[in-house]
């Protein structure tokens, strides 16, 4: 009988001993009649041990943990209330400890995407399991099988050249393709996200792969969000979440709200809860629609096709070759199989494998050169034989880089120019820590410096979702003193006096801007010649209206030129809105022909539009609102 011995209890700590003690006696108390295995000296102290053991491994074991509940068919973790959410992963504000966190790392996994471990000796042999392949394996069996006769031995020679053949072809298929994987595997490690982790009480840096449900982690500005989380209390967060969604403009985020992994903090620094981590997030799952979709390539079909045609022809050659060596001519044995055997392997393109083999490895090896990793070498000839290309808008196309369009200002105030108009927006942004729009403006001024230039700011009122607007009091070299402010056009619109007279005209511009898939951001200015920071100044000035939009890549319009020059048809998809994908599409003079994602469903079409789901996607020129599953 094994006797332990137990000096002290930590009942608020769910470790991992604790479970597999409370399974033990579970096993060995309650379902057997044995003797109790474990000594206590004390009853009460041992009764309250198994109780709490037993207690949490009730609720790791509890069915709410399993992974398989955390989706839109099981517990609605996005919408339920905060408290909910706590009580459903067993967590609470002061995070998990580590021996808690590692019980559910077993459950749930790492927090990466699934990887599937792959054989090497398997990898290598799977390069000799194609058509040409088994016509120079079968000619090497004859080799030594058939060749027998005649007072002859086998035929080694072939057989070792046959082998070696094969042997060479697949070996650099092999190397190349495993340097390829090593090379991303690398690649990976590199770019292995941190976080930071609310454990036993302490922030603490960890990477994201540890990341499990009921986790308490810190979102700051810059920081990737490594798995879909709730938003606890403080400032609303601006998340980018154009790698998810497509949409070049920041979302902004609030207490409660769902943020997903792969998103970015563009600005504000909040605590959340993780309520789904690696092949269960939002980023898993779209993921895992791409390793479920398995397409046989045109490089593998055309090989097949050469190497099925090539089977039936030496079939064919050789069954009117036994026919006539040995009813005919009455050949001997060895003879007629020498005969066989040269049919067999000179009916093949036996260096074809090789070639090719070659010839991938040396475009593999130039992709590399310029930054490209070839994990698969037949996608290079796939990538060349190409006749359709979708592309994503936001970051390929695009720079995701929201800019205003200097062309389109609209002045209102008759004694500006848009330069003007461009320097109040750009006095009125943050210098550091800048937003997406902030930036935008900024940039706009051949200088930076400029929007500081010759005058010192006063007090400054940042973005926030209540005012939508920001704002700068400041004063010039001349000792007088004013505000300017930029945001939202019926914010900026509401401050102003003259807002009656000039709400239809800002509302036709406004129009005319969404028309094209423009986003409006309006301007104004006072002057405060009481020169305090309090006093209210004299009317806000209604300047004008910036347009901003994400601008092309300098390059992507030539690219599609030379793309549709050598045959090939690109579409735009993306999740931004119809509007701003005719207009990217239109600057990029790739057509405006462009559909809701709902169309491929067979809803939401022109009354006029009565084409089938295959034609539609053949003439448009993209789709907009696309998501993964899509």
């Amino acid at each position: 009988m094994v006797v332990i011995v137990f000096h002290f209890i930590h009942s608020n700590s769910t470790s991992l001993l604790h479970v597999r003690l409370a399974a033990l006696y579970r096993t060995q108390v309650k379902e057997t009649a044995g003797p109790f295995p474990l000594y206590f000296p004390h009853f009460a102290v041992r009764e309250k041990f198994w109780g709490s053991c037993c207690t949490m491994a009730d609720d790791l074991e509890n069915p709410l943990l399993d992974p398989e509940n955390f989706n839109r068919e099981g517990i609605d973790l996005e919408r339920l209330p905060l408290e909910e959410v706590f009580e459903q992963l067993r967590t609470s504000r002061r995070g998990l400890s580590s021996e808690d966190a590692e019980a559910r790392l077993m459950i749930f996994g790492p927090n990466k995407l699934e990887e599937n471990p792959e054989n090497k000796f398997l990898k290598f042999l799977s390069f000799m399991w194609n058509p040409l392949s088994w016509v120079m394996e079968a000619a090497a069996v004859m080799a030594i099988v058939l060749a027998n006769g005649g007072g002859q031995g086998p035929d080694w020679q072939d057989f070792v050249g046959i082998v070696c053949l094969l042997l060479i072809n697949s070996t650099i298929s092999f190397i190349e393709e495993n340097n390829a994987g090593n090379a991303a595997a690398a690649l990976m490690a590199r770019l292995a996200p941190k976080t930071k982790i609310l454990r036993d009480g302490q922030w603490q840096e960890q990477d994201a792969a540890v990341l499990v449900p009921g986790d308490i982690i810190s979102i700051k500005l810059g920081d990737i969000i490594a798995a879909d989380a709730r938003l606890l209390e403080g400032d609303p967060l601006n998340v980018d979440q154009s790698a998810l969604t497509g949409e070049s403009l920041p979302v902004t985020k609030r207490t409660g709200d769902e943020v997903f992994s792969g998103s970015t903090c563009k600005h504000g620094e909040i605590e959340a809860v993780v309520i789904a981590t690696g092949v269960h997030s939002f980023f898993g799952k779209a993921a895992h629609l791409v390793d479920t979709t398995e397409v046989i390539g045109h490089f593998q079909q055309v090989l097949t096709s050469i190497g099925n045609f090539c089977i039936c022809s030496i079939a064919v050659g050789m069954l009117l070759e036994i026919i006539v060596m040995f009813p005919i001519q009455h050949r001997t044995y060895r003879d007629g199989i020498n005969n066989l055997l040269v049919l067999l392997i000179g009916g093949i393109p036996i260096a074809m494998p090789t070639v090719l083999s070659v010839t991938l490895a040396i475009g593999s090896h130039r992709l590399s050169q310029q930054g490209a990793i070839t994990k698969r070498m037949t996608a290079i000839e796939e990538m060349a034989g190409m006749d359709v290309l979708c592309s994503d808008k936001t970051g390929t196309l695009t720079l995701n880089r929201l800019t205003v369009d200097r062309n389109l200002i609209e002045v209102f105030d008759k004694d500006m120019d848009k330069e003007m108009i461009v320097l109040f927006a750009a006095r009125a942004s943050r210098q550091e820590n800048q937003d997406a729009i902030d930036a935008a403006i900024v940039n706009m001024l051949a200088d930076p410096k400029e929007a500081r230039a010759n005058i010192t700011e006063l007090h400054f009122l940042p973005f926030n979702p209540v005012d939508k607007r920001t704002a700068i009091t400041y004063v010039d070299s001349d000792g007088n003193w004013y505000r300017a402010s930029k945001g939202a056009p019926e914010q900026i619109l509401n401050l102003c006096q003259e807002k009656n007279e000039i709400a239809g005209k800002v509302h036709t511009i406004i129009d005319k801007f969404a028309e094209r898939g423009l986003r409006s951001l309006g301007v104004a200015y006072q002057e405060v010649p009481e020169k305090t920071k309090e006093s209210p100044g004299d009317p806000w000035k209604f300047c004008g209206l910036l347009p901003l939009f994400d601008p092309p890549r300098h390059d992507s319009a030539e690219t599609i030129r030379r793309a549709l020059n050598l045959g090939v048809c690109v579409k735009m998809i993306t999740g931004d809105q119809l509007a701003i994908a005719k207009e990217t599409g239109r600057r990029l003079g790739m057509g405006t022909n462009m559909y809701p994602s709902s169309s491929l469903l067979g809803r939401d079409k022109d009354e006029n539009e009565v084409l089938p789901v295959d034609e539609l996607i053949e003439r448009a020129d993209g789709f907009a609102g696309v998501f993964p599953g899509n």
